[in-house]
């Protein structure tokens, strides 16, 4: 059964637990998310400094849980240079990081974007 990830397009957050790089031991987070494509999107405005990224790119296995639901995902870098700018421009406007006729906040134009396809 593949998961629809649009039915969480009007949610606030989503919830994602990393294994600790060094412990093993899971990691939640609350973060900012947006569905694009079939695809859940986050961007991290620490770069690959956060330790959210820093755990999923040591195993990029993780769980995602949204409005109650929680399924595993796996994680990568968002290399596609046609989808980034419009993972950029949905993430800022669902976040209030843009208003018409103004530039994307930093946040918005530097973070990091990662992608998460929910696994069956």
């Amino acid at each position: 059964m593949t998961i629809d990830l649009t039915q969480f397009e009007k949610e606030e957050y989503c919830y994602l637990t990393t294994r600790g790089r060094v412990t093993g031991k899971p990691h939640e987070i609350e973060i900012w998310f947006v569905v694009h494509e079939g695809a859940l999107y986050i961007m991290s405005g620490g770069m690959d400094r956060s330790d959210w990224v820093k755990n999923l790119l040591k195993d990029p296995n993780v769980t995602l849980r949204i409005a109650r639901q929680t399924f595993p995902a796996q994680a990568s870098l968002l290399e596609d240079k046609v989808i980034e700018p419009l993972v950029r421009m949905k993430m800022a406007a669902k976040y209030n990081e843009w208003e018409e006729g103004r530039s994307l906040s930093e946040w918005a134009r530097a973070a990091l974007v990662v992608k998460f396809e929910a696994k069956e």
